[in-house]
């Protein structure tokens, strides 16, 4: 039997977050029912359709590239490329391919482009599927660090509400700095002191960093966590850690990590004997430290400290 894998993607228009692409290879007489563009699907539908294409599908790949990809080369080329990682990750490896949209250059599998596709082949029809349901599902990440924005609603689309917050808070690093609204509503490092906000951007910085090194984001700072001194609660294999963020602007000398190790462990170290008496802690549970130092005209430098231990 001839293996024909569909493939599509998700989020080539937002303003934040990254384009996914899926790429499906379906049996030839699959028992899929309801199958459409992800588009016209509720978000219900999605995920019900989610799980059995997984159930029924030969082999699923997927594919991403993030913001700094898609602001580095444009999205019409970082999806190509997430499409090209979807196709690269399936197994068995199908006898060719039909793209949504236009063909993939330099890609050994043989392919086709099908304008319209996710509305008329049942593989394309399923990457979407897989695609948008992937994607929405790593903006509701985000939106555990951006609540601001409601990620979790528009999954970065430019609504108005998206639009707005954009006006007040200004962009993050994971929004599309070259796309037109973005670029209008980007954030200084002098916006950020007049506005109270190196501390709450510093914050979000030293989240995204630990959840790139693979740690779930549980909470980020808020009236409710249980210690001033404690800025980001996150899992990593099933161990609570509690996070001091430190978020300091570098002058003319750069600010390393043992300059102030000595006057912070004393911090630290008080905070650690509080919090060892509180509810949230318990044996499996540990203390990092992040220096971001925000820097102008440059990108932050964040320093990690992982596993203080109180004396």
């Amino acid at each position: 039997m001839e293996l024909v894998a569909g493939v599509d993607e998700a989020g080539r228009g937002p303003l934040a977050g990254p384009v996914v692409a899926a790429a499906v290879i379906l049996p030839g007489k699959h028992t899929i029912e309801g199958l459409k563009d992800s588009k016209k699907l509720s978000k219900k539908k999605r995920e019900i359709l989610f799980k059995i294409i997984h159930d029924q599908a030969i082999s699923i790949g997927s594919g991403i590239s993030e913001v700094k990809t898609i602001d580095k080369i444009n999205i019409r080329e970082a999806t190509f490329i997430a499409m090209q990682m979807a196709l690269g990750r399936l197994y068995p490896k199908p006898d060719r391919a039909l793209i949504d949209g236009h063909p993939l250059n330099n890609q050994i599998i043989p392919n086709e482009g099908i304008i319209g596709g996710d509305n008329i082949v049942d593989s394309i029809k399923a990457a979407s599927i897989i695609a948008k349901v992937t994607r929405d599902k790593i903006m509701k990440e985000y939106s555990v660090i951006f609540p601001e924005y409601g990620f979790e609603k528009h999954s970065g689309y430019g609504t108005k509400i998206h639009l707005e917050a954009l006006d007040v808070f200004k962009a993050t690093p994971i929004h599309r700095s070259t796309f037109r609204p973005v670029k209008e509503r980007m954030p200084t490092l002098t916006w950020l002191i007049n506005n109270n906000r190196v501390g709450w951007m510093g914050d979000k910085l030293a989240a995204l960093f630990i959840k790139n090194r693979g740690l779930e984001i549980v909470e980020i700072k808020k009236d409710c966590l249980p210690h001033e001194q404690i800025n980001i609660i996150a899992m990593e294999n099933n161990q609570k850690v509690l996070i001091k963020v430190l978020t300091v602007i570098e002058n003319k000398k750069p600010i390393i990590l043992n300059d102030i190790s000595k006057e912070k462990t004393k911090e630290l170290n008080r905070s650690l004997k509080t919090l060892s008496n509180n509810f949230i802690y318990n044996d499996n549970c540990r203390f990092d430290f992040i220096l971001i130092v925000l820097q102008k005209n440059n990108q932050p430098n964040i320093q990690y400290l992982k596993d203080i231990k109180s004396e």
